[in-house]
């Protein structure tokens, strides 16, 4: 061993003989035969410990720092212990000045002579520690840092709450502050006590820090080590490079300048060299260049700290007067090689240096510091320590065990440490952006804790998370690295494990919806980048949850347990929708919760949802009630239909009740003529639908709309119970739709309609067919529309595209995607196109701009993408403004609002005109009968026959026959429940339907072929509606 700098106490230990300044290195013989494995330096002490264990100090001890009644140069021997030092056992000692509590003894005394156990850490397993002047931190196995700080006015260790969460892997102390890396490269830095203003430069930071920050700048540089000074701190990345920053008073940063240095700073000198270890004295700084062998020394050399031979302060690197090698290998031929001495370790103090060297025979490597020392690191939870921790719970030898291992599964820290992506050393990139974990690996290691032989280890699992790990887990993480635990943790089988919903997934919920604003966005950019498979599980498991409590809800638990947990799962779920809206990591029906239907009255919550959003929450049965509507995302097409029916009941009831109070109003006052009906009366003629379609609805207000709609058809007995609407709306809406007009476009390709380019009839007609369409919501019938789902975008106000127009028009979509698809660069002259389409109008063909002056703009392959986007924007939305603003206005003006607004384009087009989902067997299970009628009656046996085997045509002209419309409700094809009933008639009589009730009379006929040929009869002339 080397050493150089002040002795003016005898700290270097050489001896007394000796002068007070060593300005380069001299041999350190005090051991002769033994190995010294680590120094550790005082601000006038140093500490050696030997590789047999033996300690020994030297140098001041007015404090009682050297653990013996000795002072001076030569170095004294401690019994078995050093300057708070770790025993096998992991238990911590320590002994000094301690009137400001930094021995952590629980008492303030001013000098301990004597090494004491510190108590307060006896449970724990430290694995490291640094002392700086007026504080000390230690490293436990459960990465619980710990601290003893003079501001606080603390005498014993106690846990930096700032700390939690984060996995650390080395720690530095000195001077008045503290410094650690993390596992993804973060740097934190700690004020423990500091009146000096330039300080707290040594963070990053100008200003008074008294818990520890972040540096963000060194985020990205792969930090691996730390060394601080009494005000500057140096820093190793992975790559070799140092950066410094702090005080540069005495040009202990390397810069080339005596400046201070608030953001951390690559020392440039040293970025041709790849250093591999650092070390910080007071006022100065070391490097070790392994690939030259050099040892770099920089900053305050007054007291001949540098080793360069000189006592005169040093702004640049240079080299520490000597021979030096890092191996044996870079002394081979050469003849002086005995000269050389082989570096093994760096270490720096107050404003002293060792080295340690290797014997030539059987020297070592140097060691690098940007190899991590696993002893000095986070506890990891891994193969080997589960296997480990088996054993141990097994054995029961050892409280001490058993608590450690409680102590690392219950620690955030150990986990968020255990599943770094190591690959292309992506957890260096740790960000509110990048996790840096490798989720794969989590799930390994779970599956094989499920295995049976580690049952006993699970079970401590389960209890550590329920009662500390998820308890403690904080709404305010003091670092990014800290909140991977929340991507680990569903990952755990048991969380699926409905046992566990109330003890472990539920409460990880609330813990996430604790967060802090920043933290829990943070949280959402990392499930941003998850897989969709990790995000599908998370999304199923809250689903699970919720249906868990909704079955239960009556005997699982307490209301207000059930609410606050509830609440909690619907809230995190709707924190994954808002998520999954940005990345579409899944489709949106994934979020469909379809059990709600039979778990919850709809019809009760919208109410009590509708209540509440009036303001009428103080009402008591409302105050603690969780409405499910507040959460629409969860509900599938069937539940969204029956909120919108219960809130059309709720306006029709309105509007009734208005007009019965109006009705007494006018009895009341003798006019009984002004009095009005409670519904929404249409009288037509068959012979002109259209004309007195227009004529009935133009004379009633927009209040009467809302009114339950009846139809009459003159001359026509029947009474309309909502089959007689049915036909209103098919027939209608066949003639007011029919191309002759030129309202719509025919597209025979697709057998869709659009609206016209250009029509003359007013615009009344449109908005009287949206106000049909909405009627037909409105009153629950089920129309057919052949409109593209553009349509149902629009009036959703989501943006019709390109995949629209193939659907309308497959051929003008396949082109407009070869165009886009052409992978030459010669699009203006494969193409031919410029800004402009040709659209024909009553047999004329007219040539249209898409942008200002278009004809005169050539679509090349920089702006096709522009060019298809006019295009689809002209036929969905410029050329149709006017036609469709009618019609939107009238269908809004019936069923426009919240509830709507709640509908996937692809729902709202199933409930409006049903879907082609048949299923004929559901058909026949659903069916009722009547009369002598049974579902085993010959009759109804051939009926049934002879309906299996029509064709698909003839199947859904018998719905339109039977029902009034061939498209199938969204409820499905069990809510029409047709019924079939015998009568007297004889077989010469057709199958009569009575479309108000999906009511057949079927005559009992004597054949099949009889059965088969008045059945195609009756549907194939079916037209009009009769009772008879």
């Amino acid at each position: 061993m080397l050493c150089w700098g002040y002795s003016s106490y005898g700290q270097p230990g050489i001896g007394s003989n000796l002068q007070v300044i060593i300005p380069e290195p001299q041999v350190y013989s005090f051991i002769h035969d033994r190995n010294v494995k680590e120094v550790a330096c005082g601000g006038n002490h140093s500490v050696f410990l030997l590789e047999d264990g033996e300690v020994y100090t030297c140098g001041l001890n007015t404090k009682g720092q050297l653990g013996h009644d000795c002072e001076g140069s030569k170095p004294g021997n401690l019994p078995s212990i050093n300057l708070l030092v770790l025993a096998d056992q992991g238990q911590l000692f320590s002994w000094g000045a301690g009137s400001d509590g930094q021995l952590g003894l629980t008492t303030i005394e001013d000098a301990v002579t004597v090494p004491r156990l510190i108590k307060k850490l006896n449970q724990q397993t430290i694995l490291q520690v640094s002392c700086g002047n007026w504080h000390c931190l230690a490293l436990a196995a459960g990465t619980v840092t710990s601290v003893i700080n003079y501001q606080n006015l603390c005498c014993y260790f106690a846990q930096c709450p700032r700390l939690i969460g984060i996995s650390l892997w080395d720690g530095a102390g000195q001077g008045s502050y503290s410094a650690s890396p993390s596992t993804g490269s973060a740097v934190l830095g700690h004020a423990g006590l500091c009146w000096w203003s330039s300080c707290f430069i040594c963070f990053g930071f100008v200003a008074d820090r008294e818990s520890p920050c972040h540096v963000k700048l060194l985020r990205s540089q792969k930090v691996v080590y730390i060394s601080c000074g009494e005000e500057h701190t140096a820093v190793l990345t992975k790559s070799g490079g140092v950066f410094t920053f702090g005080a540069g008073s005495c040009g202990q940063l390397g810069h080339d300048s005596m400046n201070d240095e608030v953001n951390p700073r690559r020392v440039l000198e040293l970025m041709g060299s790849e250093v591999s270890q650092i070390a910080c004295g007071r006022h100065h700084t070391l490097a070790f260049v392994p690939s030259s062998g050099m040892i770099y020394a920089f900053g305050c050399g007054t007291r001949g700290q540098l080793g360069t031979g000189h006592t005169c302060n040093v702004k640049c690197p240079s080299p520490v007067k000597g021979h030096w090698a890092a191996h044996n290998g870079q002394l081979s031929g050469k003849p002086d090689a005995c000269k050389y001495h082989i570096v093994k370790h760096i270490f720096s103090g107050g404003d002293q240096t060792f080295v340690l060297c290797s014997k030539y025979e059987n020297s070592l490597p140097a060691d690098d510091f940007r190899t991590i020392n696993e002893t000095r690191y986070t506890c990891l939870i891994n193969d080997e320590t589960i296997d480990v921790w088996r054993q141990k719970l097994l054995e029961k030898n050892s409280s001490n065990s058993v608590n450690n291992v409680v102590q690392i599964l219950s620690s955030a820290a150990c986990w968020n440490g255990s599943f770094l992506e190591k690959k292309i050393d992506e957890h260096f990139k740790t960000s509110p952006k990048i996790p840096g974990i490798d989720l794969n690996s989590t799930r390994v290691l779970f599956e094989k804790l499920m295995n049976s032989q580690h049952s006993i280890l699970l079970e401590q699992i389960l209890k550590s998370f329920e009662s500390f790990l998820i308890p403690q887990l904080s709404s305010s993480p003091p670092d990014v690295e800290a909140m991977r635990i929340y991507l680990i943790l569903p990952e755990f089988p048991p969380f699926q494990d409905s046992k566990y919903y109330i003890s472990l997934t539920l409460p990880l919920a609330m813990a996430i919806l604790r967060l802090d604003t920043n933290p829990s966005k943070v949280l959402d950019n990392w499930w941003s980048q998850v897989c969709p498979r990790y995000f599908l599980r998370l999304v199923d498991l809250y689903k699970g949850a919720v249906v868990y409590l909704l079955s239960g809800r009556k005997t699982l638990l307490i209301p207000v347990l059930f609410s606050s947990y509830i609440t909690a799962a619907l809230r995190l779920l709707e924190k994954l929708h808002k998520v999954n809206q940005k990345v579409k990591h899944v489709e949106y029906d994934k979020f469909y919760i379809p059990e709600i239907s039979s778990l919850v009255d709809i019809q009760e919550d919208y109410l009590m949802w509708f209540l509440h959003q009036a303001g009428m929450s103080c009402l008591s049965f409302l105050q603690d009630a969780v409405t499910l509507c507040s959460y629409p995302f969860i509900f599938d097409a069937q539940a969204k239909t029956k909120m919108l029916q219960t809130d059309a009941e709720l306006q029709m009831q309105v509007a009734i009740n208005g007009a019965n109070l109006q009705n007494v109003f006018m009895l009341l006052t003798l006019e009984p003529l002004l009095a009005r009906s409670p519904f929404l009366v249409l009288h037509v003629r068959r012979s002109n639908l259209v004309g007195d379609a227009l004529r009935e609805l133009s004379i009633h207000s927009d209040i009467d709309l809302k009114k339950p709609l009846k139809v009459i058809f003159d001359g026509e007995e029947a009474v309309d119970a909502g089959g007689v609407t049915k036909e209103f709306f098919l027939l209608l809406l066949k003639e007011l739709l029919n191309p002759i007009y030129g309202m719509f476009t025919y597209y025979p390709e697709s057998n869709l309609l659009w609206f016209s380019d250009t029509c003359f009839v007013e615009h009344n007609w449109f908005h009287l067919i949206g106000i049909i369409c909405g009627l037909a919501i409105y009153n629950f019938t089920v129309v057919d529309l052949h409109f593209p789902l553009a349509l149902y975008k629009k009036l959703l106000n989501v943006k019709p595209c390109l995949e629209d127009l193939k659907e309308l028009s497959p051929t003008e979509g396949r082109s407009l995607q070869q165009l886009l698809d052409y992978p030459g660069e010669d699009v203006e002259e494969t193409f031919c196109l410029n800004f402009t389409i040709c659209r024909e109008s009553y047999g004329v063909t007219e040539q249209k701009n898409l942008i200002e002056d278009g004809d005169k703009v050539l679509v090349q392959k920089d702006n096709r993408e522009e060019f298809v986007e006019a295009y689809v924007n002209y036929i969905f939305n410029v050329s149709i403004h006017e036609w469709y603003t009618a019609f939107s206005t009238g269908f809004l003006k019936v069923c426009g609002g919240k509830v709507l607004e709640l509908f996937q384009p692809t729902e709202l087009r199933a409930m409006i005109v049903g879907n082609s989902n048949y299923n004929w067997e559901e058909l026949e299970e659903s069916a009722v009968y009547k009369g002598d009628y049974t579902a085993t009656h010959p009759t109804v046996r051939m009926f049934w026959e002879t309906f299996h085997e029509f064709p698909l045509e003839k199947k859904k002209k018998f719905l339109l026959f039977l029902t009034g419309s061939d498209r199938i409700p969204i409820y499905g094809m069990s809510s029409l429940r047709i019924i079939i009933q015998s009568t007297p008639s004889g077989e010469q009589y057709l199958p009569v339907a009575h479309t108000c009730y999906n009511l057949l009379d079927l005559p009992k006929y004597s054949s099949k072929e009889i059965l088969s040929a008045r059945l195609v009869q009756a549907i194939d002339h079916y037209e009009g509606f009769s009772l008879a």
